[in-house]
């Protein structure tokens, strides 16, 4: 959340009697908005040369490429998006039938897995280890480890670390939404009170800060409204920060409503049949996800493909691009059922790249995912993966879905991206970032990426689901350049060119101020560069003509 999730945490001690703290990171200046597609050199910032690969490629003909982007769904008629929005030309919109025979009825920009029949769409979902505790639980809850059967024992070990961690992040889940349910109670009494003592309808730091009273209520609640606007923005009225606390209450709320609910289960919805790994034709085609968030998937869709040179809000990574929309990601944890079967969509229609943004800790069913990925490999598709925001290794840590099912652990179809920022020294990485030496591939922008938001606006995100959009960018920028590349080229070509520093040292994300080596961080150790990419590919090019 924002500066005042910090609140929480800063001034926890004020109401709580409990001493807590909290460290904010500010950059201490902002790139350009268009940062990311920038060049290092020319213009001081580490984007990824978009603009100057678009020079050197100046004059040569190119494909159309499709990139499947699955998401939380895409407003597909976003100003900036529409134009680049793909189109099944095999099926007749609105007559309710299959005519292209794939099983999808009317998917005319892509297929939302989130859907019911009827219209409704899934917005909010548990989290992975809640459904594997909610499961789990009703055929071991009350078990003896010395009462478990022989052929059950593993699942029962699994039972008890999942049961361990889900009623520990519960719990602190719930406790966090105490405090800051207490917090937002107490600023709102005080905005009440102070709008009565000083007789006015906006209390503000100046107002309360000349307050002289002999009142001891009146002199204890000056003192923590002073320690709430220090903490927050001393130019903010009250009555605005207890609007923006209430905003955030809203989503301290999901995890105890959604994320961690064990009684909560949306997917009644759908109409599917879960455990029906292998069902097609699940789901409707409203791939935008009406009275939904679909902002993560609409500004993912942007990074990739907004509409270049049309003098709208931003310019995406890719030319001459089509994105197909797949809704599969709720908020909380997508299903590797969906998952799955959203890639397997991609693929047999006709999708050159996918991009996926999204992963869990958790993947019950990853069998039946590495099964999609491997059809992606024969298929001749690049999957395109955000390696995640837990400021984790991921050699060590679980992050689903991933490469590992390879035979050497690293499909050649598959990239594993991490983010990078703008800046030099400690503005280098994404503080958020996973890495891993072996498990992520390269780097590429992640921080302070302006793109495309619904119902035509734009606005600021950051994560490796920003980054993975760029590198599917510039991914779809080869191949439309150089359609004879197959997907292993394509990775092969911007692992070889990506921007190193050498002895460039970084904080370790999530090290408390471990210093690194960049060039540790990742298999590549660099970040994507479409130029480098561009002229390597032009390179390539000319020695197999010779």
């Amino acid at each position: 959340m924002r500066k005042l999730m910090c609140l929480a945490l800063c001034v926890g001690l004020v109401f709580s009697g409990v001493a807590q703290t909290s460290v904010v990171t500010v950059p201490a200046n902002e790139p350009p908005k268009n940062w990311f597609n920038l060049d290092p050199v020319a213009d001081q910032v580490n984007g990824v040369s978009t603009e100057k690969a678009y020079e050197l490629l100046s004059g040569r003909t190119t494909q159309t490429v499709v990139v499947a982007v699955i998401d939380s769904g895409i407003d597909i008629e976003h100003e900036d998006l529409k134009g680049v929005v793909w189109i099944n030309k095999d099926e007749i919109p609105g007559n309710g039938i299959d005519d292209d025979n794939n099983g999808y009825v009317d998917d005319i920009y892509g297929w939302n897995f989130l859907g019911g029949k009827d219209g409704r769409n899934i917005d909010f979902e548990t989290l992975e280890i809640t459904r594997l505790y909610r499961e789990l639980k009703k055929k071991f809850d009350g078990v003896s480890a010395e009462n478990v059967a022989d052929e059950d024992k593993d699942q029962f070990a699994m039972w008890t670390d999942i049961k361990e961690e889900f009623e520990a992040e519960a719990g602190e889940a719930l406790n966090q939404f105490s405090i800051y349910d207490g917090i937002t109670r107490a600023v709102t009494r005080y905005n009440k009170l102070f709008e009565a003592y000083l007789d006015t309808d906006e209390v503000t730091y100046q107002k309360i800060s000349q307050i002289n009273s002999k009142d001891a209520i009146i002199d204890v609640s000056k003192r923590h409204m002073m320690v709430i606007f220090e903490a927050t923005d001393e130019s903010m009225p009250l009555s605005a920060l207890v609007e923006a606390l209430e905003v955030d209450m809203e989503q301290l709320a999901e995890p105890a409503k959604y994320s961690f609910n064990v009684d909560f289960n949306p997917r009644d919805i759908v109409g599917d049949d879960p455990d029906k790994l292998d069902e097609v034709g699940y789901g409707n085609n409203d791939v935008i996800g009406l009275e939904t968030d679909n902002f993560h998937g609409t500004h993912v869709a942007g990074i990739i493909a907004a509409s270049r040179g049309n003098g709208l809000g931003m310019d995406g990574v890719a030319n001459n691009v089509q994105i197909m929309a797949l809704r599969a990601v709720p908020s909380g944890d997508e299903r590797d059922k969906d998952v799955a079967n959203a890639i397997r969509y991609a693929v047999d229609n006709g999708a050159q790249i996918i991009n996926m943004s999204f992963g869990k800790s958790f993947s019950p069913n990853r069998q039946y995912v590495s099964e999609a990925i491997a059809y992606a490999a024969e298929k001749g598709v690049l999957l395109v993966h955000a390696a995640g925001n837990s400021a984790e290794n991921i050699d060590e840590e679980a992050n689903f879905p991933n490469d590992k099912f390879g035979e050497e652990n690293n499909w050649d179809h598959w990239i594993e991206v991490g983010a990078s920022s703008w800046g030099a020294e400690d503005e280098y990485i994404g503080n958020f970032s996973n890495f891993g030496r072996k498990s992520v591939d390269l780097f590429a922008p992640g921080v302070a990426i302006y793109s495309t938001a619904p119902e035509n606006n734009y606005q600021e995100a950051q994560g490796t689901s920003m980054a993975s959009p760029v590198v599917a960018g510039v991914a779809a920028m080869l191949l439309s350049y150089f359609p004879e590349l197959t997907p292993d080229q394509v990775k092969d070509v911007m692992m070889r060119s990506v921007r190193r520093i050498k002895r460039l040292k970084v904080v370790e994300p999530g090290s408390q101020g471990k210093v690194v080596n960049f060039s540790k961080l990742s298999v590549s150790g660099g970040i994507v560069n479409a130029y480098e990419a561009a002229k390597l590919a032009m390179s390539l090019e000319l020695d197999s003509q010779k």
